[in-house]
This record gives structure tokens, C-alpha cells and sequence, in this order.
């Protein structure tokens, strides 16, 4: 039994939660239980009692463990002055929770601290999903209200300046340890606050653990590090959750630590570590629409940096042509994401990226740019079992006539799925051997050939 179940409330006499803004919609309690409702109740109404106690400014002189520490001995005090009888292990997860919604984000702190959890989709205060392991599924984890989970959303966005109300009713943010925030709130959201969060992995994966989860072959990597440090310019293609940021991360790696990178990002994902890294983020507009400070911005800032690599997050928009400008005048060796289903796709993206720079181009000056300036696209995917692999590494040839010419030097063959839903499958050259094979060479990066031949069994 729960604890909720075991708690003998009824909670009539507790003060209601009221909500802190006026888009703040309440959920009635008679759609929880009544042992919920108890629960929550005492909840609040210790939580309430703590903050009454305590002086918030010196609690903030301390250091965590000591802060943590004095409020434990404060919410015990609480507890037993209610006068509820529960054994340890209730009242540390009483505690636990009540520490929760003081120091952090309440009753998803725990599904933050879970190195499993990617993604946690919080659809208004009574529902929560998580991804975790590549696959969604729902949580036991609710907040009291509408207005509860109003005052997480306060809480997270006003710790990096920025705000959330009627008259802007949507917010990205990120929170310290680079995980990404989307809020969206009524009266856009019709049901009450939606908060979606993409979690930072707590380690960053490299590329052996990329083996050792399949999601490519040592002869792919073989090539990929030799593409890197020949300098080739590489785009990364993938849908959303397809591990694009991982794999670039893994393809940094192989950056000579002599070089200098300058990193330029929406929102601060990467993790170089090499030495020499200068790190730029953009900067939405303030309350005011000004201070905007875009990614063709700091593309256009960055080439006034000595850059040795460019190194873009994500491609998304009038920067596109900048960014191939760039790799077209000596600042080889680039490597960037775009979002895009396959390889021709991402080409098709970036075409149309380059109409948004406000250049009227031809079709086939977009074209020839393009084909002179990027020289390998990796594609990623998550297949339906929630595992992400490298399904394709494709070299650009040039132009062909109007269209750009394209050749798959390796690809996942997928076969189907086993008894367990498992995808299966298997990665194979496809037996073209790259054009480029002379400037790994010239670089003193070359790779035996025999890689690339066809496996026929």
C-alpha cells in the first residue's frame, strides 16, 4: 500500500491551492482519489507551513548539503506536528518530495536525476510521459494543479531571464545543465500548461559506445575519422531524436587538438574537448523585440576569429548560405546538422534555406554552391524500436546536368524485426569506393580500400 493510501486525511480544513496566474486552471479533485487528495493536501500544507519558517536568504549562504540538511530537520519537525503515524520509508519520501519542491522541480526532479529519462513531456498537471530507452511511457508522477505546475514553469524559465504569462504564452529555454525547455501555456494550450523538456545526457557518449550499441561498424568509423581529419566538410542529417547532436559530438573527437574550433549554436549542446574551443550561442529578443542576435550573426562573426573548423549545432535557416560560403573559401573541415529525413532531402533543405537569405539566386548557382561546398552527409535515424544508427554515409559528386549527383558508400539494410520488436538488419558498402579516397590519401589519412567492397553474404 502507498503511501497515499495510508494517509487518514481528509484535507477539508487545509487551505486550497489558488493558482498564480490568472490562466492558471485548477483540476477538480474528484477526478483523483481521495487518498490523493489527502496526500496533497498535507503536502502543501507542510510545504506551506516550511516556507514560513524559513529565511530563504540565509538558506541560500549555505552550501547545498547544508542547506539540505536544515530543511530536512524543519520539514521533520512539521511532520510530526500534524500528527500523522507513517514508518521511515513514507516519511523520507514525504520529505523528498516537499526538498523537491523547494530546490527543485518538484515532482519531475526525480525523472531529472534518472540517467535512463530523454525526453519528459508533461501534458497539463495530471499527465506525464517519459522517453526512456528510445520509448514513451506514462508515470505515475502528477502535480497538484494546473497552478503547481504554472509555478515549475515560472521557476525554470525565470532562472535564465526569461518570462512566461498571457501576453507570452510560449517560451524555449535551457535549463543549467543544457537541457532544453519548451513551455506553451493558456490560452494557447486549451487544456492547461504543457511543458516539454529534452534531457542532456549526464556523460557524453563516444564513439565506442556507439559500437558497442551498433548504431555503425568499426569500417564506418574508420572512414569518418579519416574524413575528419582530412578536413572534409560533413553534414549530419537526421530527423528529431535521431542522435545528429551525438553523432557530431563524436565526430568532434577526432579534431586534432592543434586546431582551433569556434562552436556556434541555438541552444549549447556540444561537448569539444578539445582545448582551443570558443563556444557563441544566439540570443532571442528581449520583451522589447530587440538584442535579437542570430546564428548568420555570429557565422559572419566567427569568420573574423581565425577559426581553424566551424562547427554549427544545427542549420536552420539564412545562416545556410553564409555556412556555405564559408566552406567554399577555405574554412574546410566544417561540420554541421540539419534536420532532414535522407540524404537527397537534407540537399532539398538546404536549397530552400537559401532562399531565406533574401538572395534571389538561380536554381543552379543554390545547386553548384552546395555541391562545391559540401563533400559527405551522414544520415542518422531512430528506427521503431527507439535504437539510432547511422543508416547511410553518402558522398557528393558535383553537378550533373541541373540535378547534384550523389553515391551511398555504406547503408543499413534493414530486414525486418524480430520476435521482441527488435529492428533487424544489417550495415554494408555498398562497394563504390569515394572519389574523395585522394585527399585521404593526400592527407596522409588513407584507409584500405577493401572496406568499401560489397559483403555478398
Amino acid at each position: 500500500m502507498s503511501l497515499r493510501d495510508r494517509i487518514g486525511l481528509g484535507g477539508k480544513d487545509a487551505p486550497q491551492p489558488t493558482p498564480r496566474e490568472p490562466v492558471a486552471r485548477l483540476v477538480p479533485k474528484s477526478r483523483r482519489s481521495a487518498a490523493e487528495v489527502a496526500y496533497q493536501d498535507l503536502k502543501l500544507r507542510i510545504h506551506r507551513e516550511l516556507l514560513a519558517r524559513i529565511d530563504l536568504a540565509n538558506l541560500a549562504r549555505l552550501d547545498a548539503e547544508r542547506a539540505t540538511a536544515e530543511l530536512r530537520t524543519v520539514i521533520a519537525q512539521l511532520v510530526e506536528e500534524q500528527g500523522i503515524r507513517m514508518n521511515q520509508r513514507d516519511r523520507q519520501q514525504l520529505t523528498d518530495e516537499i526538498l523537491n519542491e523547494v530546490q527543485g522541480l518538484g515532482p519531475i526532479e526525480p525523472l531529472m536525476r534518472d540517467p535512463e529519462v530523454s525526453d519528459i513531456l508533461v501534458n497539463t498537471s495530471g499527465q506525464v510521459y517519459v522517453e526512456r530507452l528510445g520509448r514513451l511511457e506514462k508515470t505515475p508522477v502528477i502535480f497538484r494543479d494546473d497552478g503547481h505546475l504554472l509555478q515549475i514553469i515560472d521557476r525554470i524559465v525565470s532562472r535564465v531571464g526569461r518570462r512566461i504569462d498571457e501576453s507570452s504564452p510560449m517560451v524555449d529555454a535551457r535549463l543549467p545543465d543544457g537541457s532544453r525547455v519548451n513551455a506553451i501555456i493558456p490560452p494557447l494550450a486549451l487544456d492547461g500548461p504543457i511543458l516539454s523538456i529534452r534531457r542532456f545526457g549526464l556523460y557524453r557518449l563516444t564513439i565506442e559506445e556507439l559500437l558497442r550499441l551498433e548504431s555503425l561498424t568499426p569500417e564506418m568509423v574508420k572512414l569518418i575519422k579519416a574524413m575528419v581529419r582530412a578536413r572534409l566538410n560533413i553534414l549530419v542529417s537526421g530527423g528529431t531524436g535521431s542522435g545528429k547532436t551525438t553523432l557530431l559530438n563524436c565526430l568532434s573527437a577526432f579534431i586534432p587538438d592543434s586546431e582551433r574550433i569556434v562552436t556556434i549554436e541555438d541552444s549549447a549542446e556540444l561537448q569539444l574537448q578539445q582545448p582551443h574551443v570558443v563556444r557563441l550561442e544566439t540570443r532571442p529578443p528581449n520583451v522589447e523585440g530587440r538584442g535579437e542576435v542570430t546564428q548568420r550573426d555570429l557565422l559572419r562573426n566567427s569568420l573574423r576569429m581565425r577559426p581553424d573548423r566551424i562547427i554549427i549545432g544545427e542549420v536552420r535557416g539564412a545562416e545556410s548560405l553564409d555556412m556555405l560560403q564559408a566552406m567554399n573559401t577555405g574554412h574546410d573541415g566544417s561540420i554541421s546538422t540539419i534536420h532532414a529525413n535522407a540524404a537527397r532531402d537534407s540537399l532539398n533543405r538546404l536549397e530552400m534555406m537559401m532562399q531565406m537569405s533574401g538572395f534571389n539566386l538561380p536554381t543552379r548557382a543554390m545547386r553548384q554552391q552546395i555541391s562545391l561546398a559540401i563533400d559527405v552527409i551522414v544520415q542518422t535515424a531512430r528506427l521503431s524500436d527507439g535504437s539510432r544508427k547511422v543508416t547511410s554515409i553518402a558522398e557528393v559528386l558535383g553537378m550533373e546536368g541541373d540535378m547534384i549527383a550523389m553515391q551511398e558508400l555504406f547503408a543499413f539494410e534493414r530486414h525486418g524485426t524480430d520476435g521482441d520488436g527488435r529492428v533487424t538488419g544489417r550495415f554494408t558498402p555498398t562497394g563504390i569506393r569515394p572519389r574523395f579516397a585522394d585527399r585521404l590519401k593526400d592527407s596522409s589519412h588513407s584507409i584500405d580500400p577493401t572496406i568499401f567492397d560489397y559483403l555478398t553474404a
